[in-house]
């Protein structure tokens, strides 16, 4: 699988099966994202993966804590959208929501299931790993886009792999459960989780392929 391939083929997967991921193929996948580039070569990225009893363990810890507030453990790292947010914003995140609950046929008026639907980030969708990134709370927003870099290394050799993704950063809302059980320094600041393994394709969920603005709507080629 060449790189375009990668790209076009990777997806936010939001069901997977449980087939086991080898150690080895994951620390491939950590391993080769090491040549992601980060501003002075800071490297900012701290990465914890869990899979088996341990991820089983973690996810009956965010469990017991989210079954009263399926948004989060009551603390947050940083505002994932930006309060007041604008056009085109708002709009692509209004119809990427309704196209995923529309795939599940979930009509907006249905709270409660889209609650639901929600709290499975908690269970990483079934996949067999989670991943954790983390990054040095002296850092600042120039070090969150190289973590952002890594994490799309990451998901992009997983392609490779056969395997898919679903970055999470609805895992920042966590970050006590989550710090408390992997034992984190406290200097570090959760920035997003993500799960991997292999794509359930009969899954009605992946199915869904959010929309991309076209070239001409972002991007100014001046001299060409």
């Amino acid at each position: 699988m060449n790189v375009s391939e990668a790209v076009a083929s990777r997806m936010s997967c939001r069901a997977f099966l449980d087939t086991p991921i080898p150690g080895d193929t994951l620390r491939a996948i950590l391993d080769a994202a090491r040549r992601t580039p980060s501003g002075g070569n800071l490297q900012s990225w701290w990465v914890y993966a869990l899979a088996g009893e341990p991820l089983a363990e973690l996810k009956s810890a965010v469990r017991a804590q989210v079954t009263t507030n399926p948004r989060g453990d009551g603390t947050h790292e940083y505002d994932i959208y930006p309060p007041g947010l604008g056009e085109p914003y708002r709009t692509r995140r209004f119809k990427a929501g309704e196209d995923l609950y529309a795939t599940l046929g979930i009509p907006r008026e249905d709270k409660m299931a889209r609650l639901l639907q929600l709290a499975r980030n908690y269970d990483f969708f079934g996949a067999p790993v989670g991943l954790f990134f983390y990054l040095d709370r002296s850092l600042g927003p120039p070090q969150w886009s190289d973590v952002g870099m890594y994490m799309q290394t990451v998901m992009l050799l997983a392609r490779e792999h056969g395997l898919h993704t679903c970055a999470q950063e609805i895992w920042s809302l966590t970050p006590g459960t989550v710090g408390r059980f992997l034992e984190v320094p406290p200097n570090f600041m959760l920035f997003s989780g993500m799960a991997l393994g292999y794509a359930d394709l009969s899954h009605p969920i992946n199915t869904l392929r959010t929309e991309r603005a076209t070239l001409e709507e972002f991007a100014q080629l001046r001299g060409f």
